[in-house]
């Protein structure tokens, strides 16, 4: 199955109505859920929290049924402007199979979230050709409060209308370019753990011509070489315009253990490819984060150490 044309959603704007989802993991009590509802209403919006997303079925938040049944709602909700994942964790993988894909096609809206909500991401933007946006949420991020610098991101991806727009580091360092050129291609990708979990099914990431965002987290450097090891053999690398790298946070090996590092597993899987490759975006499971639209033209620039989002996510 190839990707479907690409489909924008409408802008969002204050005063909207959000549905809040929790397609993937648990949340601790329900008081978290309604906090995280609080959150996004100080951000200027209306909140509607789906039936299900204080529920929990072990370590995922409900029956695979009913967290597939809440996203297809709110998606089909005329009241709802955009969806918003609660949190991440684990759980989007066995929802795949169960979605209606249709949907989202026929109701297209933002959709934010990051971590295990890549599965989604990937399978969106294939099977219903919605670009969404990755970045911070409610329960993982916004509670107690959103770091000002990851507000100031994501409400610049939600309302800015400035495009082309160079993407910078909230702390003010630069991106690190280790293998130099330049490449402009559709931003896709997310959590390495999910790209590399959905390899092989209708619901994988399509690289080719694509720029692809890898981050990654609590994972030792062995298992980021397993993972990155994969996509190398799938091709990936070879196939895509270029790659960036984020925050791969705790990924770090046990004291004591013979590793390499993340910078030399990068340089003995990635860099091979010649495909020019920045790391050093401080986005994903970082704090401050920087939001990132999925689905639409960017430019890597590796000579100039730059990433540019060449249009907005948005129809509007």
């Amino acid at each position: 199955m190839s990707s479907r044309p690409l489909v924008k959603p409408r802008r969002l704007r204050r005063g909207d109505r959000l549905s809040l989802v929790a397609p993937s993991g648990a949340v601790s009590d329900e008081a978290r859920v309604q906090a995280s509802a609080s959150a996004l209403c100080s951000l200027g919006f209306e909140v509607t929290i789906l039936p299900h997303c204080a529920e929990a079925y072990g370590y995922l938040a409900g029956s695979d049924e009913s967290r597939a049944a809440d996203l297809e709602a709110a998606f089909l909700d005329p009241d709802t402007s955009g969806v918003v994942c609660l949190k991440g964790g684990y759980g989007t993988p066995r929802i795949l199979d169960r979605i209606d894909y249709g949907i989202m096609a026929q109701y297209p809206k933002p959709f934010l979230g990051y971590s295990d909500i890549t599965g989604l991401h990937l399978a969106f933007r294939r099977c219903s050709g919605l670009a969404t946006l990755h970045g911070p949420m409610p329960s993982s991020d916004m509670v107690p409060e959103l770091n000002a610098a990851s507000q100031a991101s994501l409400e610049e991806l939600l309302f800015g209308t400035a495009y082309p727009r160079t993407l910078t580091n909230p702390g003010g360092s630069g991106l690190e370019a280790i293998v130099q050129g330049r490449a402009i291609g559709e931003l896709t990708g997310g959590n390495l753990s999910l790209i590399a979990a959905t390899m092989g099914t209708p619901w994988a990431i399509e690289p080719e011509g694509k720029i692809i965002f890898i981050e990654d987290v609590d994972e030792a450097p062995y298992r980021i070489d397993r993972m990155l090891n994969q996509l190398r053999l799938a091709g990936v690398f070879d196939a895509c315009a270029g790659v960036v790298f984020g925050a791969f946070t705790r990924c770090e090996a046990a004291v004591g253990k013979k590793t390499l590092n993340i910078r030399e597993v990068i340089a003995d899987l990635v860099a091979p490819s010649g495909k020019p490759i920045l790391a050093g975006l401080e986005a994903g499971h970082c704090t401050p984060t920087v939001s990132l639209p999925f689905g639409v033209a960017c430019r890597l620039d590796a000579d100039s150490g730059e990433l540019s989002i060449l249009e907005s996510p948005f129809s509007d």
